[in-house]
């Protein structure tokens, strides 16, 4: 099974207890944290957003539901809601079991090469009869080409051009007289805009960056995540 808790859960979900209400007084990963879990952020991150409500679905047994918001968020080049797609399809949660597309989904998830899905993909690859992998191989293109990078990753870049610049309002990229506030632990903290818009947030080129390096290895461990506060609405 694809180990989603990484940059997009314990990340989102696990904002940690910090003393005082202010940005200096937590960390810079705990401020990320608390960030990434505010409804603004995840309104305008619909891969993260979808993500997760994917797998609180997902936790509850309600596979049908599951997958369909892992499929939302694949759309917008989601590569770990891609591998848990793939892993459905395999394994026949919500769906009936569907080992070719199941594998087709998990080539696309390694389509940027992240080891989890690279070893993934190698795993189903050497569960299919021959006649499974050139079924494979065809079902495959229409998935390519709905959720594949080169047509995926453009939706989600001009909803991060987008979210950005109207919060801003301006064409500049000047955040620095821009404050923000957001929940947090023991009380509201106060950003500036700085803080909240960190080009591996917002800036297309820096988010798919911040992605990968936080995807480069494989997973170490597992972690428990609890209840998912994230709006349900598209």
């Amino acid at each position: 099974m694809i180990v989603l808790i990484r940059m997009g859960l314990a990340t989102l979900v696990a904002c940690a207890a910090a003393a005082g209400v202010n940005a200096q007084s937590v960390t810079a990963n705990q401020l990320d944290r608390q960030i990434m879990n505010t409804e603004s952020f995840l309104n305008a991150h619909p891969d993260l957003r979808f993500r997760l409500l994917g797998l609180t679905a997902y936790q509850a047994a309600d596979y049908a539901k599951a997958m369909i918001h892992f499929k939302r968020a694949a759309r917008y080049a989601d590569k770990p809601s891609q591998g848990m797609i793939a892993e459905m399809h395999w394994n026949g949660q919500g769906v009936p079991v569907n080992k070719p597309l199941g594998y087709a989904w998990m080539d696309l998830a390694a389509e940027r090469h992240f080891k989890t899905m690279l070893v993934n993909r190698e795993r189903l690859w050497n569960a299919l009869t021959e006649a499974e992998r050139e079924q494979a191989v065809i079902v495959g293109q229409p998935v390519y080409a709905e959720f594949g990078d080169k047509v995926a990753k453009p939706r989600l870049e001009r909803l991060l051009r987008n979210a950005r610049s109207n919060s801003v309002g301006s064409r500049t990229g000047f955040v620095g007289a821009v404050t923000i506030t957001i929940p947090g632990p023991s009380g509201d903290l106060t950003l500036d805009g700085s803080q909240y818009f960190q080009e591996k947030f917002w800036k297309p080129e820096a988010y798919w960056a911040w992605q990968a390096e936080d995807w480069k290895e494989l997973p170490k461990g597992q972690v428990n995540v609890g209840p998912l506060k994230v709006p349900a609405t598209e």
